[in-house]
């Protein structure tokens, strides 16, 4: 193995998939400083209709910003929202190994190595995990090359799904497309954007809903402002609203207040790190200059009170 010893994979596989049976222990009720609640333990859901999914919010393993989300359908069936950096791979593996290793459909918001490096190594390297259908938004090769910092991490991740031969790669190049797994809904509100120079890997986020009869979440991946207001102004505004929202870009250089202010959800997703939540750049809580602590409080302006961070460890919902 490159870049970790074999004692490291084995600890983390095996992390990954005692995490299947300790989550409600390791979730755990807190409250900041700001009176937030953290990661109640406790199932959280609207009180009406059927249960289709079960998701997990991944704890990050290297306290990094890594996106990563599991699903489990009624009848058994495994999705993945982005997987995070190549950092998190093993747990990751060992959290799918747990759930028997095939994975029925996997959707990433946009080619950012925090978001789908775990995935391109997956594809170069299965290592018995068996991936059937991966939706994503392919960017055309003025946005790739948009970003010189992230071209070559985009480019790799490319060539590991044209090689997927046995992996049906579904490129969504319109917004509105919906799905269903098992009773488990999805919907593209979004797709890659070659209209915005600023941020522009940022931006070319694609947006997903998923819900079933009891609960809805929105993930917004990295969007930015201006995808944000593109959004907001789009015939899938309703389909923001939503009872769980993933931050976008980790809450962290994002889009603005309006966004938040406009759309109605009851509960945050951070996939943040405990750097960004604390603002700290090393010297001690409020001694950076991360915004997270402004989102937070806008949060806590709009009476939003329940928050579930990766920082602090796997989060499940059912």
């Amino acid at each position: 193995m490159t870049d970790i010893n074999r004692r490291q994979f084995l600890q983390w596989a095996a992390s990954g998939a005692a995490a299947l049976v300790v989550s409600p222990v390791m979730a755990h009720l807190a409250t900041d400083s700001q009176g937030l609640h953290l990661n109640d333990p406790l199932t959280r859901s609207t009180g009406k209709g059927r249960s289709a999914f079960t998701l997990w919010q991944l704890g990050t393993q290297a306290n990094l910003i890594g996106n990563s989300y599991v699903f489990r359908t009624a009848s058994g069936k495994i999705c993945v929202m982005d997987g995070g950096f190549r950092q998190d791979e093993y747990y990751l593996r060992g959290f799918l190994k747990g759930l028997g290793g095939h994975v029925d459909t996997w959707f990433v918001t946009h080619p950012h190595i925090d978001h789908m490096g775990s995935l391109t190594h997956i594809l170069q390297r299965p290592l018995g995990i068996k991936v059937d259908r991966i939706y994503h938004s392919r960017f055309d090769e003025a946005l790739i090359k948009s970003r010189k910092v992230d071209e070559q991490h985009c480019r790799e991740f490319y060539a590991a799904l044209d090689q997927a031969a046995h992996t049906e790669v579904i490129d969504i190049q319109q917004p509105g497309y919906e799905g269903q797994i098992d009773g488990m809904h999805f919907r593209f509100l979004t797709v890659a954007d070659t209209l915005y120079a600023h941020n522009s890997y940022n931006n070319g986020s694609m947006i997903t809903r998923i819900w079933d009869d009891r609960k809805s979440i929105v993930f917004l991946g990295d969007m930015g402002e201006e995808e944000g207001l593109k959004v907001l102004a789009s015939p899938w505004r309703k389909d923001l609203d939503c009872d769980y929202l993933q931050m976008a870009h980790h809450g962290q250089w994002a889009c603005k207040r309006h966004f938040y202010e406009t759309v109605k959800f009851k509960a945050c997703l951070w996939s943040t790190p405990r750097k960004f939540w604390d603002n700290d750049d090393g010297q001690g809580p409020g001694t950076a200059k991360y915004e997270v602590p402004k989102t937070k409080a806008w949060m806590d302006d709009l009476g939003i009170k329940e928050h579930h961070v990766s920082w602090m460890g796997l989060w499940q919902l059912d």
